[in-house]
């Protein structure tokens, strides 16, 4: 099943290529940043610097940086000050446009959390980071751990730029909301057996600080799911984005029904009790291959020590995943049993570094410590390198067309009975419950099922993907939605409490409200009355689904 993959639509992914599996170089700009230096370089395929980044003192590049297209540069910053120390530690994050203006500085550093590694940056601006929070032995002993230390879990926050530097977390996941543990009946998360338990994190499992010291993330915009990569466990996740905050903290809700449970995991199968699947000796950089590209789907991490301890390995795994979930057979190891498929390095780095898979079939590695840069042709033929001075965590490639124009308008989806349609664009595609849909190339499609659908899009320049939110579509009974007997929805404005009335609300009939991200915000059953007070002004969908009328959408505006 092909799909993409904001981290790698970031550095390039360009839709029209020049012939798939060639021997030529793909792309016409390498991005990166020497560890701790203030300059980030845009070179070309002949190592002249096409466009340099030269950043305030004191502001060093913490670990990765990423391109978004138009130009704009999102990068992790290395804070002075830190609380937190140690590998990979940053504590700030910002955005700075091809002219080297800063248009967003934000901090994420404290006595109890810091940022650290990898970030993601999301298809509507916002960000997704990697945060250590500080738990006190207490907490960790409460937690059913069988040793009183302190602890430095993982945490991932969706932030939402608001000002020059200041932000919104709409969105976050904890991994202390998802653990098990069999060794104290007394304490928090116990279970009978940690090994029936493979969605949740067996806490004894990795008795260190750094429990998981997570150093790689991505999103699927087709799934809405996060994979995260953690060097202490040598294993990767998938994680349901399509969850509220509170959904994330608890085992039920989202797309796939799990909340902030584990999809699926895969690398170190006796982290979880079973023999077998010990796949990895420290990974990094853990990432879908992206549409548009060979062998797309498929999840790949960087195995540092994956040959021997002075040489690494790109190992790539086709995940078992059926619509939003993963197959599972209890008391194994998940599945494949071993990597789908390996390409050996030339050389290795004991720690960082990345790839990216590229749509010509050629591959880019970045070995950080040593700072070497290449790529190779689909037959393992080096046709380019670059050596920097110093430690480069991870590099990625770019083409001409993706640093010069921004990305494609995120298309909308609106519904006419059981007709799809989305916003205007170039080229289209759909997906109805996180599988592409064949030969729907349309600006239209017919909704035969009751799910989700996505559409992605292309403008004339054709060289980024975008993607709708995920509309949740109800076969219709052929009531039109605009009849509005069907559902009244007053105050509107409102300055807390809506009153929503009409047809739709009779009979059994569930209610959504959703933000302007399309995020949900709040839901009830059979209720009529709903108390929004709570939350920021703005627009809000309200979104009645009656089993006998169908899906009914309204526009309500919260003015408090």
């Amino acid at each position: 099943m092909p799909n993409n993959t904001i981290k790698n639509l970031l550095a390039g992914a360009a839709l029209l290529t020049t012939g798939l599996l060639n021997a030529q170089q793909w792309g016409d700009y390498t991005l990166y940043s020497v560890q701790n230096s203030t300059t980030t370089y845009l070179i070309d395929t002949a190592n002249v610097t096409y466009h340099t980044w030269t950043h305030a003192s004191g502001k060093g590049t913490g670990y990765s940086s990423y391109l978004a297209p138009g130009g704009t540069l999102i990068r992790t910053v290395k804070k002075t000050g830190n609380s937190f120390s140690g590998g990979g530690m940053c504590g700030e994050v910002m955005k700075v446009d091809y002219n080297g203006t800063v248009l967003w500085d934000y901090v994420v550093s404290s006595t109890t959390e810091c940022s650290h590694h990898d970030i993601c940056p999301m298809p509507n601006g916002n960000v997704l980071m990697i945060v250590y929070e500080l738990k006190s032995s207490s907490q960790v002993t409460q937690a059913g751990c069988s040793s009183a230390i302190t602890m430095w879990p993982d945490k991932i926050i969706e932030v939402q730029p608001t000002g020059a530097t200041t932000g919104n977390i709409v969105w976050e996941w904890h991994l202390w909301d998802h653990l098990c543990q069999d060794f104290d009946a007394a304490k928090d998360n116990y279970v009978t057996n940690t090994t029936d338990h493979p969605e949740l994190f067996d806490i004894n499992s990795s008795i260190t600080k750094e429990i998981w010291h997570m150093n790689g993330i991505d999103y699927n915009p087709v799934l809405d799911q996060i994979v995260v990569s953690a060097h202490n466990t040598d294993e990767f996740y998938v994680i349901d984005h399509s969850t509220s905050s509170a959904e994330a903290a608890g085992h039920t809700g989202g797309y796939g029904g799990r909340g902030g449970d584990f999809l699926y995991r895969w690398g170190y199968a006796s982290n979880y009790g079973i023999s077998g699947n010990n796949n990895f000796n420290v990974l990094h950089d853990a990432h879908w291959i992206p549409e548009g590209t060979p062998n797309a789907g498929r999840i790949v991490a960087l195995n540092n020590k994956g040959i021997s301890n002075t040489q690494s390995c790109i190992d790539q795994a086709q995940p078992p995943v059926v619509n939003y979930n993963y197959t599972y057979t209890p008391n194994t190891s998940w599945a494949p049993s071993a990597y789908t498929s390996r390409l050996n390095c030339n050389g290795g780095t004991s720690n960082m570094g990345n790839s990216q898979q590229l749509p010509n079939g050629n591959t880019m590695y970045c070995l950080a410590l040593s700072g070497s840069m290449y790529e190779t042709d689909p037959a393992g033929t080096t046709i380019w390198s670059k050596v920097a001075s110093g430690s480069v965590a991870q590099a990625f490639r770019y083409s001409a067309c993706h640093v010069n124009n921004a990305a494609p308008a995120i298309p909308t989806i609106s519904q006419s009975i059981n007709t799809l349609t989305s916003t205007s664009a170039t080229t289209y595609q759909w997906y109805f419950n996180g599988v592409l849909m064949p030969g729907e190339t349309n600006q239209s499609v017919n909704a035969t099922q009751s799910g989700n659908y996505v559409v992605r899009v292309t403008d004339a320049n054709g060289c980024t993907y975008s993607y709708s939110l995920t509309y949740e579509f109800q076969l219709s009974t052929g009531i039109s939605e605009a009849d509005p007997n069907v559902l009244k929805l007053f105050p509107n404005p409102t300055t807390g409490m809506l009153q929503l009335d009409g047809t739709a609300t009779g009979d059994d009939f569930n209610v959504f409200v959703y933000d302007t991200y399309g995020k949900l915000v709040t839901s009830v059953h059979n209720e009529t009355r709903i108390d929004l007070s709570e939350f920021a002004n703005g627009i809000y969908q309200v979104v009645v689904e009656n089993e006998n009328i169908g899906r009914i959408n309204r526009k309500v505006m919260l003015m408090k």
